[in-house]
């Protein structure tokens, strides 16, 4: 479901932004005498907003192609952070140990053993180091990307102004979460040389179609006018479970986020209102194709709307899971707390070996959960959001949230972290600058639990959702996409 969303060009600290902006590098250490003891702490420097992904970015790895998939050759990432307000006169080992907790303290003594963690580009000896104002904290971590469908993106239009483009489904739009390099943002600037490209709407990961990108701010600015005067038309098209009424369905029910993390919403009377406009175009017996035409943009509407209708998407591998009951959710009867939905529906796809389906793996579920964490749209969250190991971290000034075991995982028991040190490899991530090394594909990581994991790979099949965005109409433009095979009238699986 698209979703107007935040300023997607605003830059931000730990992030690159959804626009493809990339923070700038590290403030280089100014040379001046110190006194005994003394740490220099850089003052922070502005993002430049106008910097987006570029050749070096795109270098840190590449794409091959394996069972109709796009897969992400294993890397080597730097996460980095200003020190937050509030870890000021705290020490790292504390930090760690409460807001980082994906990953035993363990993993971060190994990780400042191998030279991983910096503090102000320096080495970090010891995490008993208490943090200061303007810290600039580093962290090199071996990254692995969920595989995405092996479709092309294909450009329905481009001129001086736009690039409109037919996402696939299970692509997400931008950076976030464990993707990177697996984006529309990072595939355009690979392989088609589009970069410094402007959101102008966003599409949940597993939604395909229309997808719009403006080549400038002030084109940007713009149609984001036409957007916020609901001058913009949208127009979806959907197969739902079982024969949904031929006259019009009006759908108002109100839309709350339960989950940022997992990415799931519900309709409950404490939500956003929205409003969404449903046409049956077809029914073959079993399941039906629905116009859709959303009239605000809340995360997830079409699919919490249908869901509530009692027809939710097919394959939908949030919103008809058995995980909301016996009736799926229908009429927003669900029968359990917030926290036991959530605990059933990771434990349905775990219990499949499906939770790549959503986008997160093991490691994301081992820390809090946090309704503030800012994060909505095409990804439940953002990797970056934690700036040491891509998990995500309780909001600026929000209560700590307390250890969710709704799914807590312990990292992998069979890497003894306490007996590991730099003699044994685990430097070799990086070069004498502190920078991410290019090869993390060719080795294992003695650090990395996913480099020790064995996961299914999801097929194709799954990583297709039956909703696309067939058409985007605004007051001088109109862009339309084909209809997708499983829409035509008398389809059958």
């Amino acid at each position: 479901m698209a979703e107007p969303g935040p300023d997607p060009n605003r830059a931000r600290e730990e992030e690159p932004g959804p626009a493809g902006k990339e923070e700038e590098a590290a403030p280089a250490p100014k040379k001046r005498r110190l006194a005994g003891g003394e740490r220099y702490v850089p003052p922070p420097r502005k993002l430049n907003t106008g910097v987006s992904f570029g050749a070096e970015h795109f270098a840190e790895t590449s794409y091959y192609f394996e069972g109709g998939l796009r897969k992400v050759r294993p890397y080597y990432f730097d996460f980095r952070t200003y020190c937050k307000g509030r870890w000021v006169g705290r020490s790292l080992l504390h930090v760690f140990g409460t807001e980082f907790r994906a990953q035993p303290l363990a993993y971060y003594r190994a990780a400042a053993r191998a030279g991983r963690l910096r503090l102000n580009e320096e080495p970090v000896r010891d995490l008993d180091i208490v943090l200061k104002n303007n810290d600039f904290l580093r962290n090199t971590v071996h990254r692995h990307e969920p595989p995405v469908t092996a479709q092309p993106i294909r450009i329905l239009a481009e001129d001086e102004e736009v690039v409109v483009v037919d996402k696939p489904s299970s692509l997400p739009v931008h950076p976030c979460g464990r993707f990177r390099h697996n984006t529309v943002i990072f595939i355009l600037g690979k392989e088609h040389g589009l970069r410094e490209l402007h959101t102008l709407h966003r599409l949940d990961r597993m939604t395909s179609g229309v997808l719009m990108f403006a080549k400038s701010a002030a084109v940007s600015k713009r149609i984001d006018e036409q957007v916020r005067q609901r001058q913009l038309e949208k127009e979806y098209v959907c197969r739902v479970v079982g024969e949904f009424p031929e006259h019009e369905v009006l759908c108002e029910e109100p839309i709350l986020v339960v989950s940022y993390k997992v990415g799931v919403c519900r309709v409950d009377p404490k939500g956003k209102p929205c409003q969404t406009l449903f046409q049956r175009l077809s029914y073959n017996g079993s399941s039906s194709v629905v116009r859709c035409l959303p009239r605000t943009g809340r995360t997830h509407q079409i699919r919490v709307h249908l869901q509530f209708l009692g027809h939710p998407i097919v394959n939908d591998p949030i919103y008809n899971m058995a995980a909301w009951g016996p009736h799926r959710g229908k009429g927003g009867n669900i029968g359990k707390t917030d926290e036991e939905l959530l605990k059933d529906l990771v434990e349905e796809h775990r219990s499949k070996q499906s939770l790549e389906v959503l986008g997160i793996g093991e490691e994301d579920l081992s820390c809090g959960e946090s309704k503030d964490c800012g994060n909505s749209g095409d990804c439940a969250k953002s990797a970056e959001d934690d700036p040491i190991n891509g998990s995500s971290f309780p909001a600026e000034d929000k209560k700590e949230p307390e250890r969710n075991d709704v799914a807590a995982c312990p990292l992998n028991s069979d890497i003894n972290l306490e007996t590991l040190d730099k003699d044994k490899g685990l430097s070799l991530c990086g070069n004498e600058d502190g920078q991410a090394g290019k090869k993390g594909w060719e080795e294992k990581d003695p650090l990395c639990v996913e480099c020790r994991s064995s996961r299914r790979d999801p097929s194709p099949k799954e990583l297709v959702m039956f909703l696309h965005a067939l058409r985007y109409k605004g007051t001088d433009f109109e862009y339309c996409s084909s209809m997708p095979e499983w829409a035509m009238e008398h389809w059958e699986e």
